[in-house]
């Protein structure tokens, strides 16, 4: 289809729908989701090395990672979580970071080999970061997607777009339930939830076959043993998610009492400020 057939019908969004399969030349296939914690102490010189050095030699060179953002849980963010009181391997308020690149669809194979032999490099070349803590830092393929506007921000745009926050939600069937379920839950909850909200996009994604993580990634990485029973789902906000978390409270309960799934953790974010150290003093 030329370019100006394929931009003329933009509107065909059904707001809070999920979607599946998009017809764009560019789309993100995968993400790599990382969720750490300097050590204390440490928080100054930690914010200064991945934001002037990792965050960009160790992902966003790599030839397929199309955008990145960098987000921050300030003591307040990490209070307001909902769950991580059942099945959650870390303590509700560790992970003060948390970083989403974007990795081009169809290009994932290609891209995990350079990512885990960029790391290595940069470590003997000592750019890495000892005192640091990663939680559940893992690779996910995309699931699907849906939209608060019927034309929206492409989620493909969602990282340069800088909204003012982000929410992390692990999502996990019930006993006796299954994801599809759950998918299909939110298919029938999304399209009343989302219009007239602060979320102007959610994203569901499916932990990468063997975590994606290689072993040998000179990174201690605690993992979550339950992770492949779970998806990360993203929720794009318009403003300080805290704003609005009474909205998130209430889907993360509705799920919960609809005995199909339940939200193991929801977690807020709001983004760092680029090229500044704001929020280190208020991370404990």
């Amino acid at each position: 289809m030329p370019p100006e057939d394929r931009y003329a019908d933009r509107l065909h969004y059904a707001p809070g729908r999920l979607v599946r399969q998009i017809d764009e030349p560019i789309t993100v296939g995968n993400i790599l989701w990382v969720f750490t914690d300097p050590h204390r102490g440490y928080e100054f010189s930690y914010n200064r090395w991945y934001e002037r050095d990792h965050y960009y030699a160790g992902c966003m060179i790599g030839a397929a990672d199309f955008a990145g953002s960098r987000w921050v849980a300030t003591r307040r963010h990490k209070d307001a979580r909902v769950g991580g009181d059942q099945g959650w391997p870390f303590e509700r308020i560790e992970g003060s970071y948390a970083c989403v690149y974007y990795i081009l669809g169809g290009s994932f194979d290609e891209w995990l080999p350079w990512a885990g032999e960029q790391v290595r490099r940069l470590y003997e070349a000592d750019r890495g970061f000892a005192h640091r803590t990663h939680y559940n830092t893992a690779m996910y393929d995309y699931d699907w997607r849906a939209y608060r506007d019927p034309d929206p921000v492409p989620l493909e745009l969602a990282l340069d777009r800088r909204f003012g926050g982000l929410i992390a939600q692990f999502v996990e069937p019930a006993d006796g339930s299954d994801h599809e379920a759950v998918d299909r839950w939110f298919d029938e909850t999304l399209p009343q939830w989302l219009p007239g909200s602060s979320v102007a996009n959610v994203s569901s994604w499916t932990l990468h076959a063997g975590g994606g993580v290689e072993d040998d990634v000179p990174v201690p990485i605690p993992g979550d043993p339950n992770a492949a029973d779970r998806k990360l789902q993203l929720y794009f906000v318009d403003g300080d998610p805290l704003d609005s978390w009474v909205q998130q409270r209430e889907l993360v309960s509705a799920l919960e009492h609809s005995g199909v799934g339940r939200a193991v953790i929801a977690m807020p974010f709001i983004p760092t400020v680029i090229g500044t150290d704001q929020y280190i003093d208020q991370l404990w």
